[in-house]
């Protein structure tokens, strides 16, 4: 009904913002991730919207793009997933680490975002595949394996999502774990 909102941005409580389209205020709320990149307050602002009707309230929720939007769109179907617990996972871990974490099956990453316990990271791992990283499965099993394996190490050393995923992008196809984890960290103390 409501797919989209252009207007000014005139308050900013995370998750929740307030954005005055000709003179109407809508309460929208929004991950961390759309909330990071928000322009400043008394500046234009247009988010994709999914508005859900409840019988006791008319929620908007906002993305940044499209592609966030869909992917909050596939984790409300999800038995057991509503709004709030699918902005949480979208505020834990952007788009591609989600889909990534889909294709490698690592439960372990999902449970990482608050409120996402171990049976809840196996039904979105189960639910998710085929529709969700997809895109990303297009490598051959072998080297999948050894980049999750990478991934896993770069994570146990205490590495963010988004670092070790930037720094398993610089290892060079069909390495083996060790030689993976090496040219790995060497591309993290470069930056």
């Amino acid at each position: 009904m409501i797919g989209r909102l252009s207007g000014v941005l005139l308050e900013k409580n995370p998750p929740q913002l307030l954005v005055d389209c000709n003179g109407v205020g809508y309460e929208v709320s929004v991950p961390m991730s759309t909330f990071y990149n928000l322009p400043a307050i008394g500046e234009r602002v247009v988010l994709l919207t999914h508005l859900t009707v409840r019988e006791d309230a008319h929620l908007l929720y906002g993305f940044g793009g499209a592609e966030e939007r869909n992917v909050f769109r596939e984790l409300i179907k999800i038995s057991g997933i509503g709004a709030r617990t699918a902005l949480a996972i979208l505020s834990g871990m952007s788009v591609p680490d989600l889909a990534q974490a889909i294709t490698l099956q690592e439960a372990g990453r999902l449970t990482r975002v608050p409120g996402i316990g171990k049976k809840t990271a196996e039904r979105l791992l189960l639910e998710l595949k085929g529709k969700l990283g997809a895109d990303l499965g297009g490598a051959p099993a072998a080297s999948s394996d050894h980049s999750a394996d990478i991934l896993n190490a770069l994570l146990a050393l205490g590495y963010s999502d988004k670092e070790a995923s930037l720094a398993l992008k610089q290892v060079p196809a069909g390495s083996g774990v060790s030689d993976g984890i090496k040219a790995a960290l060497k591309s993290l103390s470069r930056a």
